[in-house]
C-alpha cells in the first residue's frame, strides 16, 4: 500500500517499509527464509473449524492464512488468521512454543503468510481459538495493509489494488465468491433445458451483432486489421443454421464507450438461441432464469437492491414501447403519421434529435430517455421499430416494428432478445441501410456480414435469441450499486495519468 501517505497513528509510511525490509534480515540470521516454502499441507479451512466447533473441539488442526492482528506481551499473545473462508483466533505460548519460535512470532508482522498447527480450544470470551503447538512463516509482507478501522476506502485505490481489497473488506471477497455461484446457477439452468454451452471467436474480421463501437487491432501474419466482438450473436446463429438447435456462450466482450456506473468497455454478456421459437419463448427463459438464479444464491424469488424490493418471481409485466409511451407520457405514437412529427415530439421534450432519424428512432428515442426509469420491478418491453432493430425479424401484423424486447428492473436494462430474422433478402438490405448510417458518420452501425447472409441462405429455422448483461444480473444479486464493485479488475485511466489529472484539477 505505497500509495498510502500516512497509517499507525501517523508513523511515517516510508520508515515502516524500512523497518518490515530489516525485518528480512533478522529472520534469515535466525535460519528463516521468508520465502523458502514450497508447498504447505492443510486438514483444514477456518470457517469449517469455527462453523462445527463441537465436533473440532481438543482436535489438532492445520491451517494457513494471513495475519490480520497481533495483540498480547510478556509470555503470551493472540493473533487472528484470515483465509479465503474467515478468520480465526490464534494463541501463541512461550511454554509451549519454545523461546526461539516465540520470538520469531514476535518479528512477524500484520500481514504476514503462516501455516499453523494447534489445537482448538474457546478463550474465556467463548471464541473459538487455535492453541499454536507450531507454525511457519509462508511468506513475509513488505507492504502495511490499511488499518482495520480505516480500512481501504478510496474507491480508485480499491479498483486499482483489489488483491488488497479482498484482503481488508470481507464483503468484497463475499461479492466475488457469490458470482461464481451465479455464473454457475447460470449454466446450470441451461444445461438441464437442454442448450449447449459453445466457444466463439474474440477476434472478428467484422464487428458485427450488436450496435456498438468496437476495439481495432492488427494481425501480423494476416497483415489485417481485427476487432474485438462486440457480440456473440452472428456465430452463434451460424450454429443454428448447422443445427445444434440450442446453443449459448457465456464470455467477454469489448466495446470502446463510456464508462459509468453501468457500463465498463469489457463485460461479460451470455447469449442464447433456441430454434423452433420466438421472443415470447425467450421471454419465458429470461424470467424463469432470473427467479431461479436469485433462489438459488439468496434464497428467495425477492431480492433488495439499493432499498427497494425487487420480486423477480414470474410472469412480469409485459408492455409495448409504443404502449409504455402512453402510459408515462400520455403520447400516443399509434397516432403519429410522419417522421417531422415524430421529430416534433422529441424537440417539444427537449430531447436532442440527430440528422437522419425516422419516427422509429424518435419512438426509441423518448422511451430510452422519459421512460425507463419508471421500470422498477421487472417488465419486458416489446415491439421496437425496425430501425433500430436490424437482426430482429418484423411483426407480421405491424412491418414497422419487430418482434423484440428488452427486459428492465430498477430502470435499466438487464436483457436484449428477439424473434430473429431469417429472411437472407431483408437481412441483407438491413445491412445496406446499416452501411449508409456508417458512410454518414455512425460508427456504431452494423458492417455488411455477406458470409452470415449466406448461413441465412442456407436457411435458418424460426429462432428465438436472447442477450443478458451477466455483470447487472450480478448487481442486482449483490445489492451492488457499480458495475465496477462486481468485476475484479475494472478497466482503469493508467495511474500516472491520473495523478496528474487530478494535479491539475487541484
Amino acid at each position: 500500500m505505497a500509495n498510502t501517505n500516512d497509517v499507525n497513528n501517523g508513523e511515517n509510511l516510508n520508515e515502516l517499509l524500512k523497518i518490515r525490509r530489516n525485518k528480512l534480515d533478522e529472520l534469515r540470521s535466525l535460519g528463516i527464509e521468508p520465502y523458502g516454502i514450497d508447498k504447505f499441507d492443510r486438514t483444514n479451512m477456518t470457517s469449517e473449524i469455527k462453523n462445527d466447533y463441537d465436533n473440532f473441539e481438543g482436535k489438532t488442526v492445520t491451517i494457513a492464512g494471513r495475519i490480520m492482528s497481533k495483540r498480547g506481551h510478556g509470555k503470551a499473545s493472540f493473533a487472528d488468521i484470515q483465509d479465503r473462508d474467515g478468520r480465526i483466533q490464534l494463541y501463541f505460548k512461550l511454554d509451549v512454543l519454545g523461546e526461539k519460535n516465540y520470538e520469531i512470532f514476535k518479528i512477524l508482522d500484520i500481514g504476514d503468510i503462516i501455516g499453523v498447527t494447534g489445537e482448538v480450544f474457546k478463550s474465556k470470551t467463548g471464541e473459538v481459538t487455535i492453541r499454536v503447538q507450531d507454525f511457519k512463516l509462508l511468506s513475509k509482507s513488505l507492504q502495511v495493509l490499511p488499518d482495520k478501522w480505516h480500512g481501504l476506502k478510496d474507491p480508485d485505490l480499491r479498483y486499482r489494488q483489489r488483491y488488497v481489497d479482498l484482503i481488508i473488506n470481507p464483503g468484497v471477497k463475499e461479492t466475488f465468491i457469490k458470482r461464481t455461484a451465479i455464473i454457475k446457477a447460470i449454466r446450470e439452468f441451461l444445461d438441464s433445458r437442454g442448450f449447449i454451452e459453445v466457444e466463439t471467436p474474440i477476434l472478428h474480421t467484422i464487428a458485427g451483432g450488436a450496435a456498438a463501437r468496437p476495439f481495432i487491432t492488427h494481425h501480423n501474419a494476416l497483415d489485417i486489421d481485427m476487432y474485438l466482438r462486440i457480440a456473440l450473436e452472428l456465430h452463434l446463429k451460424r450454429l443454428i443454421v448447422g443445427g445444434l438447435e440450442k446453443v449459448y456462450e457465456m464470455g467477454r466482450v469489448f466495446r470502446n464507450e463510456g464508462m459509468d456506473i453501468r457500463h465498463n468497455p469489457e463485460f461479460t454478456l451470455l447469449e442464447l438461441y433456441e430454434a423452433y421459437t420466438d421472443y415470447h419463448g425467450m421471454m419465458d427463459i429470461t424470467e424463469n432464469l432470473f427467479a431461479y438464479v436469485a433462489e438459488k444464491v439468496n434464497g428467495s424469488k425477492k431480492i433488495v437492491y439499493q432499498g427497494t424490493e425487487i420480486d423477480l418471481t414470474p410472469p412480469w409485466r409485459r408492455l409495448t414501447m409504443i404502449d409504455a409511451i402512453k402510459e408515462f407520457l400520455d403520447i400516443d405514437f399509434n397516432k403519429v403519421s410522419s417522421d417531422e412529427e415524430a421529430i416534433e415530439i422529441a424537440k417539444k421534450n427537449h430531447l436532442e434529435v440527430k440528422e437522419g432519424m425516422k419516427k422509429g428512432d424518435i419512438i426509441a428515442l423518448v422511451f430510452d430517455e422519459l421512460c425507463e426509469s419508471h421500470l422498477i420491478q421487472p417488465t419486458f418491453i416489446m415491439d421496437y421499430p425496425v430501425e433500430i432493430s436490424p437482426l430482429a425479424k418484423r411483426k407480421h401484423d405491424n412491418p414497422a416494428l419487430t418482434s423484440r424486447f428488452e427486459a428492465f428492473i430498477y430502470g435499466r436494462e438487464v436483457a436484449n432478445a428477439f424473434s430473429e430474422l431469417n429472411d437472407p433478402i431483408d437481412q441483407k438490405e438491413r445491412f445496406i441501410e446499416q452501411l449508409k448510417q456508417r458512410e454518414a458518420g455512425n460508427d456504431e452501425a452494423h458492417m455488411m456480414d455477406e458470409d452470415f447472409i449466406n448461413a441465412l441462405e442456407v436457411g435458418m429455422p424460426p429462432t428465438g435469441g436472447l442477450g443478458i448483461g451477466v455483470d447487472r444480473l450480478i448487481m442486482f444479486m449483490t445489492d451492488a450499486y457499480s458495475i465496477r464493485d462486481v468485476i475484479l479488475f475494472p478497466t482503469m485511466k493508467p495511474k500516472a495519468e491520473q495523478d496528474e489529472l487530478k494535479n491539475e484539477n487541484e
